[in-house]
Parts: C-alpha cells; sequence; structure tokens
C-alpha cells in the first residue's frame, strides 16, 4: 500500500485495542484520512469492531471509510446466513448497520465458484432490506446517505 504514494500507512489490530488505552490509539484514529478495512469475516470483524470502540468512533470519524470484501459487508445491518461462518457470542448475522442495505460481495469470482447471481438471488430473499450483489469491478459509494453504484462490471440491486 505504502507504493501507491501515500504518506504514510499504518495497521490497526482491533482485537488489541481493548487492552490498549484509548487515548494511546483514539488520537491517531482521528487524525487519519481514509481508513481502509480489508476482508475476512464480516462478524468477525464486526465483533472486535464494537469490542474495541472503534464502531461507536466511526460516525465521528472526519475520514473516507474504504471497505473491501468484509470490511463493506461489515458496514450493513446484517450479511445473511450464506456469509455465516464464525458466529459472534451474542448469535445471529447482525453487523454494525451503518448503511441501510446488504452486500453479496465477489459476484462471479473466477475463485469462488458459489458465488453466483443464483446464490446471491437466494441470499437476497433471505434478507429483510435492500440488498446489492457487486462483482469485484463494482464500488457502493455513499456519502450522507447518498448510495451511488460506481462500476465497470456486474451488479444487481434487489427490494425486499
Amino acid at each position: 500500500m505504502v507504493d501507491l504514494g501515500w504518506k504514510s500507512v499504518g495497521i490497526l489490530e482491533l482485537t488489541a485495542l481493548p487492552s490498549i488505552s484509548e487515548d494511546r490509539w483514539v488520537p491517531l484514529v482521528r487524525e487519519t484520512d481514509v481508513l481502509l478495512v480489508a476482508g475476512g469475516d464480516a462478524l468477525y470483524l464486526g465483533y472486535w469492531m464494537k469490542q474495541s470502540g472503534l464502531a461507536d468512533l466511526l460516525p465521528s470519524l472526519d475520514a473516507v471509510y474504504v471497505g473491501m470484501s468484509a470490511g463493506s459487508m461489515v458496514m450493513a445491518p446484517r450479511i445473511g446466513d450464506f456469509f455465516v461462518s464464525w458466529t459472534p457470542p451474542s448469535g445471529g448475522d447482525e453487523t454494525l448497520s451503518m448503511v441501510d442495505f446488504a452486500m453479496f460481495p465477489h459476484l462471479d469470482h473466477e475463485m469462488l465458484p458459489y458465488n453466483t447471481m443464483a446464490a446471491a438471488e437466494r441470499w437476497a430473499a433471505g434478507m429483510q432490506g435492500p440488498a446489492y450483489a457487486i462483482d469485484d469491478q463494482t464500488a457502493i459509494k455513499v456519502i450522507e446517505g447518498e448510495v451511488e453504484v460506481v462500476t465497470e462490471g456486474n451488479w444487481k440491486f434487489f427490494t425486499p
């Protein structure tokens, strides 16, 4: 990432934050221009974003949030059973609810043969709100509640 010409890049280890005094890490996060949140397990990510206090801090930041894969999914109200591989102590598939729609990422990805449009349609039928299925050439931009799909690829919007 440093090769992209950024002045600096830091890593925030969410699982360690609860053991560190907030006065040591919150000021650094508040100074951040961009939070790049990569993939993994959206429920695990959401759990540690809440446990660390980062989830509560996000709405007050003057920063751009860039989520990739699970880093995007965690912003939704839920991820749906299709994506549950780790279950938080509270159970369920609820995430951070910072946007009012769910996301099915990596649509038709060659390394994920089960991420088909048919699978996305089944997934969306089980969601309780609006949802997007997007490929890796598609992004969803949200600014002050306004949603825009930016794409050179394949995507679909589902309404409940």
